[in-house]
């Protein structure tokens, strides 16, 4: 078993300098756990670095632009979630299975050249912030998400039990809100807009905001497999927690 402080803990000598991994249509959040499979050569080096060395990987999102000249990589969204890895299975023909869990929000500071064959940057790390103005409310806010939540997810006994363990935990707000913004299929670009939100309450009352604006609906097809998808769609609901 994994101490969750100690994996989501960075190294003390983080200088902000990390690997990117940019793939399209996905946006991964802090708290939650994402499968891949690595198999092209580069993002295979870049894993062999990082299980020698911090473990840590940052997931970029693809924007859909194009580069400005020719031989420029394709744009990233700038802000990013880093992830470390806390489970690794090497395959044939050096195909790799991972499970990434999120530790951190970050924005891009700029990308730089390390004499990599993958992309790397320095980003700025960004912390849970908790207004104190908002403290004697938090209970309620959290209590209003998780029944909001609660609304657009199937009648599934499995499902529930983990929204009940959820409910009855002590987890704090900002993990719940990265949870759920990570499980729910929101736009790309509503995914980001979360990500990219450190005040905790902000962020609570913009996903009240979503959930309540009646564009979420998930049937049972789409929570039928909780073990999630190798090539990287989400598990419905996620694994929580490591403990």
């Amino acid at each position: 078993m994994h101490n969750l402080e100690d994996v989501t803990r960075l190294p003390d000598d983080f200088d902000g300098q990390v690997r990117l991994f940019p793939l399209p249509e996905l946006v991964v959040f802090p708290h939650a756990m994402q499968p891949l499979h690595i198999f092209e050569p580069r993002y295979c080096e870049m894993l062999t670095e990082s299980l020698e060395g911090d473990r840590l990987i940052a997931m970029a999102t693809l924007t859909g632009g194009m580069p400005f000249l020719k031989g420029e990589d394709p744009p990233i969204a700038s802000t990013i979630c880093l992830g470390k890895i806390v489970s690794h299975a090497e395959l044939e023909d050096d195909r790799h299975n991972i499970l990434l869990v999120g530790v951190r929000r970050a924005k891009v500071v700029r990308e730089i050249d390390a004499g990599r064959p993958f992309r790397m940057a320095k980003v700025e790390v960004s912390e849970d912030v908790y207004p104190p103005a908002g403290s004697d409310g938090r209970l309620e806010l959290k209590r209003k998400l998780l029944h909001a939540f609660a609304d657009v997810i199937p009648v599934n006994k499995n499902v529930q039990q983990n929204l009940h363990e959820l409910m009855a935990g002590q987890m704090g707000l900002g993990p719940i809100t990265d949870i759920i913004s990570y499980t729910l299929p929101f736009t790309i670009e509503q995914k980001l807009n979360l990500l990219s939100e450190s005040d905790v309450d902000s962020r609570a009352n913009e996903l009240l905001r979503l959930l309540g604006s009646g564009a979420i609906q998930l049937g049972d097809s789409e929570v039928e497999d909780s073990s999630g998808d190798a090539d990287g769609g989400p598990a419905f609901p996620p694994p929580f927690s490591l403990n």
